[in-house]
């Protein structure tokens, strides 16, 4: 008995090996394809990735005899805890906090006004035209979550797809809308499934209002509080002196540990571990030893990267799931619709915020020398860039419509495959004609200008100190009064000025850190 259950298990271990082993060789494929590949106007790496997942998902289905094309079953929890988790932490740690932070206001304006705007147009839209065209069966709660899905704008693809040293302004405002539009859509997501939809009006949309601040502020206090962590004992202990192999393991637990904590707590992991590694790269990365700084770059990069990869390969995979499209009872006409639908909705629904909230942060920021005007060009490549959906999105459509990535329902196979087929037509069309609209938009000389408009202001703002013990009353006040006229002139770059001044008189003495020089972010 013991000896029969024994086999039983190594069997059934077997079994568990084989299409992890075919997965990692696919896998190992797709990186050398998209080696092959990389000089190319055309492709990124989620393309690549697509695509191969694709091809696989075809010969997967040939060699099943049309049963399946997927080698692994889908799993919205690995997505979350395990593969998203090293993304958004890498983002954090790389991104140039000088870009970021310039640019925080517009952030936040596109990443969570944006999300709520796009919110309402494709809900509204969806529940409007979707019976118009045939398809009916949907609650409340699942055009709420339709809403949420196609909100969701895809950090991955944009990643590979803007470069920070090629377009530094693009990069800063796409890049970070994208993780708080996540943490937006993440937490919107997770907050409808707790409303009470038959019930809507001021009353309990205050609460939500409420709800997802209190979730924004908490999780950034956390990743802060990680970060800082991490620094003050790395600073403190010094662990270079036996093992640079400790210093970088507990970076890497530390920064988990941090989303998992979010998730436990129910915040938010996505905006928890970014401003983690924000905080780490800050402080943290300046107390490990020489070997260790050059190593964490190149670990936490790896890691991300093989995420991303993944995810897409997936997705390609996904497109093929023969049993998800045999659920389904929409005519080929029908379903064509729903796809054209969603994707005006979503080109609808992203112009409907990016146009309007941007002509609102050039006139916010008219008067800040240093940060530089969101052109039209600029606009129109924000609001291109940000039209691809992705691993976000289905994870939530499998969390809304499938129980553990299966459906028997019509309806909600119909959804499923609505999501991977916009997934698919946006990452590809959009992520295909990204490349070169950058360089017809915005050609790398012009690039070069922006960069260089960029400069440090006139020597004169530096001027303004913080109040000081030593002088007068009166003199503090005039120069109280001096800088509540420049906070409300230039507000961003008189917050990041006396924000660097307290950095390095309390902050880089206890969490490390150099001091920062007028130029430095």
């Amino acid at each position: 008995m013991v000896v029969s259950e024994y086999v039983s298990n190594l069997g059934n271990d077997h079994a568990q090996v084989v299409p992890v082993t075919v997965f990692v060789a696919v896998l190992s494929l797709c990186l050398v394809i998209g080696h092959l590949l990389q000089e190319s106007r055309w492709f990124n790496e989620s393309i690549t990735a697509i695509l191969t997942g694709c091809v696989a998902g075809a010969i997967i289905l040939f060699l099943s005899k049309g049963k399946s094309s997927h080698i692994l079953a889908f799993n919205e929890e690995l997505f979350f805890i395990y593969l998203l988790p090293p993304i958004i932490f890498n983002a954090g740690f790389q991104v140039k906090k000088k870009q970021f932070f310039q640019n925080f206001l517009t952030i936040m304006l596109f990443g969570v006004i944006g999300a709520f705007i796009s919110l309402i147009i494709i809900t509204a839209g969806s529940w409007w035209l979707f019976p118009k065209l045939g398809f009916v069966g949907l609650t409340a709660r699942d055009y709420l979550a339709v809403g949420i899905i196609f909100s969701s704008t895809d950090t991955v693809c944009t990643l590979q797809v803007l470069h920070q040293d090629e377009t530094p302004l693009l990069y800063s405002l796409v890049f970070g809308e994208g993780v708080v539009n996540d943490a937006t859509t993440v937490v919107l997501f997770n907050t409808i499934q707790k409303l009470d939809v038959s019930r809507i009006d001021s009353r309990t949309i205050l609460p939500v209002v409420g709800d997802f601040f209190y979730l924004f502020l908490a999780s950034t206090a956390l990743g802060v509080v990680a970060g800082l962590v991490t620094a003050y004992v790395l600073k403190t202990l010094y662990f270079g002196r036996h093992s640079s192999v400790r210093e970088i393991s507990l970076m890497v637990l530390m920064a988990y540990l941090s989303y998992m904590l979010a998730e436990w707590l129910q915040l938010s992991g996505i905006l928890t571990v970014f401003f983690c590694g924000i905080l780490m790269s800050h402080y943290a990365w300046h107390n490990v030893s020489e070997s260790s700084k050059i190593t964490t770059r190149h670990v936490f990069a790896t890691m991300s990267f093989i995420a991303e990869t993944f995810i897409f390969l997936y997705v390609g995979m996904d497109a093929l799931d023969i049993e998800m499209w045999r659920v389904t009872k929409l005519s080929f006409g029908t379903s064509m619709g729903i796809y054209g639908t969603l994707i005006l909705l979503i080109l609808l629904g992203r112009a409907a915020f990016v146009f309007p909230l941007s002509a609102l942060s050039n006139y916010m920021n008219r008067k800040a020398e240093r940060t530089s005007v969101i052109t039209f060009k600029h606009q129109v490549m924000i609001w291109w860039a940000g039209l691809m959906r992705g691993a976000v999105s289905v994870a939530l459509a499998f969390k809304q419509f499938t129980y553990s990535g299966v459906t028997s329902d019509p309806i909600n196979a119909t959804m499923i495959t609505n999501t991977i087929v916009v997934v698919l037509f946006s990452t590809l069309v959009f992520g295909f004609l990204t490349k070169p609209l950058i360089s017809y938009l915005i050609p790398h000389h012009e690039t070069i200008k922006i960069t260089h408009r960029e400069s440090v202001p006139p020597n004169e703002d530096l001027n303004v100190p913080l109040l000081s013990l030593e002088e007068s009353v009166g003199t503090n006040i005039s120069r109280a009064k001096d800088s509540l006229s420049l906070m409300i002139e230039r507000p961003v770059y008189t917050i990041h000025f006396y924000w660097r001044k307290f950095d390095d008189a309390y902050m880089r003495p206890i969490f490390g850190g150099l001091v920062s020089t007028p130029t430095d972010c």
